[in-house]
């Protein structure tokens, strides 16, 4: 006997499944039927298996039952969910990327060390949340100049000047969400050099 793929195998456990959801929640097929707008026959025929699911018939079951469709169907688990970190030092800063893939919302672990304390505020597109995870951070976002501790977070339009980084007493580690609408940079101070005293 062939053996089947992965997705005839788990099409072919859809109707257990659907049925076990149902019965779960104490449904009955006439009021499922009737939230759904799909016949109690056709309904019955996709839990004993005799109905092919589609996703004309998935998405209205789902929405009624209030579960995702991945749920719904048990789509099979996608490979190892754990991300390999890879520290990087960028302008100085140990960066520790925490999202596997490109995409509009990237997160990341920063450590700053003491010396970088001197603010030069930059501009570019997106919002940005950030979560104190130790140390004390100085943070500026326009004409806000806020020090935060461990367990504080704040959340900006990056298209306002802003700049974060340590008091200078200690390092300071952070999370950081970034929604990215643009991956230009703009300089909006002029960066000092390294050797230039503080003011």
């Amino acid at each position: 006997m062939e053996e089947q793929s992965p997705i005839a195998a788990t099409l072919a456990q859809v109707g257990s499944r659907l049925k076990r959801i149902r019965t779960q929640r104490g449904v009955s097929l006439s009021a499922l039927a009737e939230s759904t707008g799909i016949s109690k026959s056709t309904l019955s025929r996709l839990e004993t298996g005799q109905r092919r699911p589609s996703l004309e018939l998935l998405l209205p079951i789902a929405q009624a039952h209030q579960v995702p469709l991945d749920e719904l169907v048990g789509a099979p688990e996608v490979g190892d969910p754990r991300i390999r970190c890879k520290p990087r030092v960028r302008n100085g800063r140990t960066v520790i990327s925490l999202t596997a893939q490109p995409g509009p919302l990237q997160a990341w672990k920063s450590i700053i060390p003491a010396e970088q304390n001197r603010p030069e505020p930059v501009t570019h597109e997106g919002y940005e949340w950030l979560y104190v995870l130790s140390g004390r951070m100085r943070l500026i976002v326009a004409d806000k100049d806020l020090i935060m501790g461990p367990g504080e977070a704040a959340e900006f339009d990056t298209r306002l000047p802003h700049w974060f980084g340590p008091t200078g007493e200690s390092p300071v580690e952070v999370l950081n969400l970034f929604g990215r609408q643009g991956e230009r940079m703009h300089i909006r101070a002029r960066p000092r050099s390294r050797e230039e005293p503080a003011s």
